[in-house]
């Protein structure tokens, strides 16, 4: 998403200057504003109370009818765009859309900002994190408590209602720049993190289960997962995409998003597919979003998304085309202002009526109105007793701590390493440009925290320490070898903590490599050679890092990768390597070997392999190569064993009509299924003392037709064991949902054959006939 206060091609020097500006007539607007914006104020003004748009014993579609009649053209075109214009004679005042609360609540977007009020607001860590942790109920639980704060700060005139999060884009290619700010590489868990996480910021606890505690949007739709990678930029990206592929891996987090978490809005992205931009997609938007998957809620454009298809991909030859095609297309909403300097001047030209306008400011009024935008003064609604003592409480900023425990994932662990005994430990060396940091803790798309516990200080609390940067930054241009192994020989034991930043990774900013940054991996080498304790390697990225030299070093114990962990992440590590936490985090992206990206272009959207060039295919799904660490994997300080209690089937019959062309000919598939299912009992015991939560995963490998997957996520679980504990796990498997693929042409089947089922080592092979 493109910053209004900061144009890409405007002079470096005026856009400093504009946003320093900007940003100081903000503060002192914001230190004084106290009351949030509604409309409908029958107090104020009671002559209000006669328009039935106010009438709250209506419905919403009779109010918003009502409202939308009574606006001129102008009046309708101003709440085409977020900065949405004032509509004073009937008491409507202006509104800011764009807010943001990709991990808790952002001032990014011009909607939300922070003052003496309010001065800071729960930084959980980095999806990408939270997503290792396969907890569903963490992602809703998230998602409760930023929607609270985000209502706590729109009471006192801070905040918006309308969030552009969460962002389910795929992490196709381990370079891209915004991985850090998704679930990682798998449709199923993609799929979960945005329901939950958009159920938890959503969920009302009005009646009415139309209603919105804030209304949350899933972007960027879709096939977007490119920014900016050897000069090639998302702005004008054409992703050629197979239906095959859109259909079984970018699409159906934004369904899931949709059709099971009822989302508000979903964001439109910048680039094109397959030659056409997603927004001026009928197709997509239109034909998708609505008609397929009914979406009840608005359509919104990433910013300036109209301006860049038309100046800079050309795709229409004036600017009146390229607000009318959006219109068509299903668009509500304009993240920019191109739609309200040209839609009127299409309507005159007659490229598009004032119907389509209607139909697209009705969607956006009437998710305002499913927020009680227009049900009066909101400090006398359900939520009006929230305000700044419901923003950062204990409670809060604790839940960040245990978010980033159950998403930290254990990659290495020899024997007699983690976890460390704070009473045997008299001296800890703390090494490495990430190991007393706070900003790079919550990544991007970030708000300003409550507080700060960086590694070195979560470290500290337990044993004493003596801390080296090792590097001025994390592009580590000029290691401090000689000091750094100085502080680790005379050591206990050596936390080297490593990784990168936002200026290695982040928005219009994609890797060229997956190594480790300037010269990290010799001060790691160095550093390990001269321990005489062990040596503990922690990660701090998004994506993903060849660490081969560190899996195969034996000086190096342990391996831990933190993601970007938030507020909280160096009291988070700490638990960990300390074993006040047993780890239970998976990772949810392949971390591939540097020959990867040596050899495969990003801008090749392909997900299977083709054997005729040697393409490898990406993710654990279809990626036919070597790699560093898998999907899936995660050690814990404790063994589970696994046994199957209630075995599945060894053969499933599927019923077919007596006239079905699959009785007379041999099919290797079906296009008919439906309510057939099976359950799978599992016994889990932890074979160890350590009590902790463990993640239990269930893959399928379905036959080899239609160029398959080699495995897909099923489902998965979380548990908590106490040491030597058992417990049982219960997973319902659609077959007709969870076990169908999809075949060359983008339609889902189901495929005959055998089918392996994969829970930790058991395997347990299922037939399908018909």
């Amino acid at each position: 998403m493109a910053s209004f206060f900061q144009s890409r091609r405007a002079p470096k020097e005026l856009s400093v200057f504009l946003y320093f500006f900007l940003c100081l007539i903000s503060f002192q607007q914001i230190s004084s504003q106290s009351s949030p914006p509604f409309a409908c104020d029958v107090v104020a003004n009671s002559s209000l109370a006669n328009f039935p748009f106010c009438n709250t014993s209506l419905g919403i579609s009779d109010r918003v009818s009502d409202l939308v009649k009574r606006l001129t053209l102008q009046e309708k075109i101003t709440n085409l765009v977020n900065a949405a214009g004032a509509v004073s004679r009937l008491g409507i005042p202006k509104y800011e859309w764009w807010s943001e609360a990709l991990h808790g609540v952002s001032n990014v977007g011009p909607g939300t900002h922070f003052s003496n009020v309010v001065p800071g607001a729960t930084s959980f860590p980095q999806v990408i994190l939270t997503a290792a942790s396969f907890n569903t109920s963490l992602f809703e639980a998230i998602g409760k408590v930023v929607s609270t704060e985000a209502r706590a700060m729109y009471n006192v005139g801070l905040a918006g209602l309308t969030y552009w999060s969460p962002n389910v884009n795929i992490f196709r290619d381990p370079r891209w720049g915004r991985g850090q700010e998704t679930p990682g590489e798998d449709p199923v868990l993609s799929s979960k993190y945005g329901s939950f996480y958009v159920t938890g910021l959503q969920k009302s606890d009005d009646p009415d289960e139309n209603k919105l505690k804030v209304a949350a949007c899933c972007k960027h739709y879709t096939a977007y997962d490119l920014d900016n990678w050897k000069g090639i930029e998302r702005y004008t990206f054409n992703a050629i995409v197979t239906k095959q592929d859109m259909s079984d891996t970018f699409q159906p987090p934004f369904k899931s998003c949709v059709i099971d978490g009822n989302v508000a809005s979903v964001m439109c992205s910048y680039n094109q597919v397959n030659g056409t931009p997603t927004c001026a997609d009928p197709d997509l938007l239109k034909g998708v979003i609505r008609g397929e998957w009914k979406l009840n809620g608005y359509i919104v454009t990433d910013c300036d998304s109209i301006n860049e298809y038309f100046y800079h991909q050309h795709y229409t030859k004036t600017p009146e085309e390229a607000a009318a095609i959006a219109l068509l297309a299903g668009l509500d909403l304009n993240c920019g202002d191109f739609l309200g300097k040209h839609t009127e001047a299409a309507v005159k030209a007659g490229l598009v009526n004032e119907s389509s306008i209607n139909t697209a400011v009705t969607n956006n009024f009437a998710t305002l109105m499913r927020l009680g935008f227009f049900d009066g003064n909101p400090k006398k609604q359900l939520y009006g007793n929230l305000g700044p003592k419901d923003v950062c409480t204990p409670e809060n900023q604790e839940l960040a701590r245990d978010a980033a425990r159950q998403g930290i994932v254990l990659l290495k662990n020899s024997a007699g390493s983690l976890p460390l005994s704070p009473t045997s430990i008299k001296n800890l060396a703390v090494i490495g440009p990430n190991g007393n940091v706070t900003k790079t803790m919550i990544g991007n798309y970030e708000g300003i925290p409550c507080k700060y516990t960086t590694p070195l200080q979560g470290l500290a609390a337990s044993v004493s320490t003596t801390f080296l940067p090792g590097c001025s930054d994390v592009s580590c241009s000029a290691a401090q070898i000689d000091d750094a192994q100085q502080l680790a020989a005379s050591a206990d034991a050596t936390v080297l903590i490593m990784g990168s930043d936002q200026s290695i990774e982040r928005e219009s900013l994609d890797r060229i490599n997956i190594l480790l940054p300037g010269q990290q991996q010799q001060l790691i080498l160095a550093v390990a050679n001269v321990s005489k304790g062990p040596v503990i390697l922690v990660i701090m990225s998004g994506g993903g890092m060849d660490v081969t030299f560190a899996k195969n070093d034996d000086k190096i114990s342990s391996i831990l990768w933190v993601g970007f962990p938030g507020e909280a992440g160096g009291a988070a590590i700490a638990d960990v390597i300390f074993g006040y936490y047993n780890p239970s985090g998976r990772l949810p992206i392949t971390w591939y070997p540097q020959s990867y990206v040596n050899e495969v272009p990003m801008t090749n959207m392909n997900m299977r392999p083709d054997p005729a060039t040697g393409y490898p295919g990406r993710s654990y799904r279809f990626y036919t190569g070597e790699t560093v660490y898998s999907f899936g994997d995660g050690l814990s300080y404790s063994k589970l064993g696994h046994e199957l209690i209630k075995v599945p089937p060894k053969q499933l019959l599927i019923p077919l009509s007596e006239d079905h062309i699959c009785r007379s000919s041999e099919c290797k598939s079906i296009d008919t299924c439906q309510d057939l299912s099976f359950d799978i009992k599992l016994k889990v015991k932890n074979l160890g003392e350590t009590s902790g939560t463990h993640t239990i995963l269930l893959f399928s490998s379905p036959p080899s037709i239609h160029n398959s997957a080699q495995k897909h996520l099923l489902g998965f679980e979380k548990v908590h064991l106490v040491g030597k504990g058992e417990t049982f796990v219960r997973f319902k498997v659609d077959v007709c949902e969870d076990m169908s693929l999809v075949d060359e042409v983008g339609n889902r089947k189901i495929a005959l054959g055998e089918h392996v089922l994969h829970i930790g080592d058991l395997k347990h092979s299922l037939s399908l006939r018909i």
